[in-house]
């Protein structure tokens, strides 16, 4: 047997270096670090397709192509070995991933924080709802009457997103959220998730964002 650079007592298969041996204070250190630097992902899902109606913007349903289209997110993720399941305050959005909730046996956490955002006041008549909505992120100080400023949704929202991982750190979580706001949380972490990115997603998506800690280290989308 060659002779080992440092003492060694042996736990079940694992071998754990000595105290009193110089080199393994660098191996802890590793082991320490390793332990901090953990992997959690974390997987946007965009809700499927629900009638909108201003009126009702908290508790309207999937449409029946949103619930054809919740079924594929809840086979997607089946894959993706998902620990936790948390989700917008908004039934749209509940229903996306309340599949994969189902089939993990869990209750969909929700979070309020993550809701989507209020462009304007319920009676604001907008003439163009495009060019109000990139007003928002080209000026993300700017509000509509009655609405909220990109800022201010970044705020709640990033908030809320941190307190997920931090609560999960090292799991897989699903988060049922909206396009608007899950545009400008994911802004927070690489700026190139802006309004042309937002224009590009569907009802519903899915994009994967994994973390070392809180650093982002990498996007993917798994809805096509």
């Amino acid at each position: 047997m060659q002779p080992t650079s440092y003492l060694t007592r042996t736990i079940g298969k694992g071998i754990i270096p000595q105290e009193n041996d110089a080199n393994s204070i660098v191996v802890n250190k590793l082991t320490r670090q390793g332990a901090t630097n953990m992997k959690t992902e974390i997987y946007m899902v965009r809700h499927a397709h629900s009638t909108h109606n201003i009126e009702t913007e908290a508790t309207r349903p999937l449409s029946k192509q949103g619930f054809e289209d919740a079924d594929q997110i809840t086979a997607i993720l089946k894959k993706e070995k998902i620990n936790v399941v948390v989700s917008s305050s908004y039934v749209r959005a509940i229903q996306t991933v309340q599949g994969i909730a189902d089939v993990l046996g869990t209750k969909v956490k929700l979070d309020a924080r993550l809701r989507e955002r209020d462009l304007a006041a319920k009676d604001y008549i907008m003439e163009d709802t495009e060019t109000a909505m990139k007003m928002c992120f080209d000026t993300p100080d700017f509000a509509h009457p009655g609405g909220e400023t990109n800022n201010e949704v970044q705020k709640r929202g990033v908030e809320a997103f941190n307190e997920v991982m931090d609560t999960y750190k090292g799991k897989t979580i699903a988060i049922g959220i909206h396009g608007h706001i899950m545009t400008i949380i994911m802004n927070h972490y690489d700026e190139k998730f802006d309004y042309e990115f937002f224009k590009k997603t569907t009802k519903p998506d899915i994009y994967k964002m994994t973390f070392t800690d809180q650093k982002l280290m990498d996007v993917e989308r798994l809805w096509e």
